[in-house]
């Protein structure tokens, strides 16, 4: 049992330790290490079109996930009000969503999108006072509405995981006291929660950030960090590939430990 679990681990994490160290190679074949050298990391630092979609990124992975924690969280709320058969409806709802093929998403928030535009664009042109209406097409809001309807999900079954072990003395004991509803959830409530909340909302960004499969079939003109590397990978895997993934890998594990961090800061408070 322990070689089987080293041999996972093993094959899940020598790929990724190459890729680091390969992101420092001097020569330009990225399977031929011929020296150290950082200059991969500057040309990538340097390249706009790169950077451009860094920062598509960045935005749609933030919005989206603050969107998902929102709902996510209201949501999550909403369904321990809800009796067991709906709560059981709608946990199955949820779940579907996570499991759905990331290509079935994409093509059916494509569709749907298609659709939607092209009922509202004529009605908006119809309405609007002036020569040139302003249209609906695929964007940073079509990728930003897909990824944070798909992780919204992720966001509900986290924090309705955390509401379902709080129980309803605390919140019955509030009440007790003459609490509001609102007085209640803002002092006792999501004090509890917040955890699973932040939790939740830096799952969801991960999820958006490194998504490819949704965000090529709705991006329309804009790119991201991943259809970036997607589009450079069909012309040849270079070590400024590889720096491009170590610097994402670096900026996750600095994202999950600071969020570790709080967790454990808001436990020991608790």
């Amino acid at each position: 049992m322990r070689a089987l679990v080293t041999f996972v681990y093993l094959f899940l994490y020598t790929p990724i330790a190459l890729v680091v160290l390969f992101s420092f190679n001097a020569g330009r074949n990225a399977s031929e290490f011929v020296g150290f050298s950082t200059q991969w990391y500057g040309r990538a630092l340097s390249n706009t079109f790169l950077m451009e979609a860094l920062r598509n990124s960045l935005i749609i992975a933030f919005t989206s996930a603050a969107l998902a924690a929102i709902f996510g969280t209201m949501a999550a709320i909403g369904m321990e009000r809800l009796g067991s058969r709906a709560r059981a409806v709608f946990d199955g709802l949820f779940a579907a969503a996570i499991v759905v093929p990331g290509v079935v998403i994409g093509i059916a928030t494509l569709v749907a999108l298609v659709e939607v535009f092209g009922f509202v664009n004529p009605v908006i042109a119809a309405l609007w006072p002036g020569d040139q209406p302003p249209r609906l097409a695929l964007g940073y809001g079509s990728i930003i509405a897909a990824h944070g309807l798909f992780t919204m999900a992720l966001v509900t079954m986290i924090v309705k995981a955390r509401i379902a072990s709080l129980g309803r003395d605390i919140v019955e004991a509030s009440s007790d006291l003459y609490a509001t509803p609102l007085t209640t959830f803002r002092q006792i409530v999501l004090p509890q929660i917040m955890p699973s909340i932040l939790a939740g909302f830096l799952l969801a960004f991960t999820f958006s950030f490194d998504d490819f499969i949704i965000a090529f079939f709705v991006a329309g003109s804009n790119t991201t960090l991943p259809i970036y590397v997607f589009a450079s990978i069909r012309r040849g895997v270079t070590p400024e590939i590889n720096a491009i993934a170590t610097m994402v890998l670096l900026a996750s594990l600095a994202l999950i430990l600071i969020a570790r961090f709080l967790m454990r800061e808001k436990t020991t408070k608790n």
